[in-house]
């Protein structure tokens, strides 16, 4: 500990490189957006240019799996869309994340019919759940500032 303030004080900084790359992923979370419903619309609000979603490095929607780190599932799901909404999901490389936006993507809402999935937890592991029908773009902001917090205190697999 006195060697790091020693450095500390005369200029240098000291860290290791999973706190460096776990830095990096959490200011730089790339969306997939999955705009199932009505909720899309406050989602392409959150990504507008009035809540700034840049200042948080999540100002570019991937629409390419391939591209993206955080899937935010908006609004409810039908049985047959969950397959492709899954494949979607295991083509995105690890670490990912998953936002279930409004009541309907994490309860199935007011949709209680044999054909809507009753919470997309159902076949995604879900990290982050945002209430509301639908909620509005401040809240996907908290959500995405949660998900920043989970990602800056991930351990590297060789330390565990």
């Amino acid at each position: 500990m006195g060697l790091e303030k020693t450095l500390a004080q005369v200029g240098f900084l000291t860290t290791t490189v999973d706190k460096l790359t776990n830095w990096a992923r959490a200011n730089s979370l790339w969306p997939m957006p999955m705009g199932l419903a009505c909720c899309a619309i406050e989602m392409m609000a959150f990504a507008g240019p009035k809540y700034d979603a840049a200042r948080f490095g999540s100002e570019v929607f991937r629409f390419s799996p391939r591209q993206s780190d955080l899937m935010i599932v908006a609004g409810w799901c039908t049985y047959k869309m969950a397959h492709a909404v899954k494949r979607i999901w295991d083509q995105m490389p690890d670490p990912k994340w998953c936002i279930a936006m409004g009541a309907c993507a994490s309860t199935g809402g007011m949709h209680r019919v044999y054909g809507v999935v009753q919470g997309i937890d159902n076949f995604l592991p879900v990290d982050v759940y945002i209430p509301g029908c639908p909620p509005r773009p401040e809240v996907v902001i908290h959500a995405l500032q949660t998900i920043q917090n989970r990602v800056k205190t991930l351990h590297s697999v060789l330390q565990d």
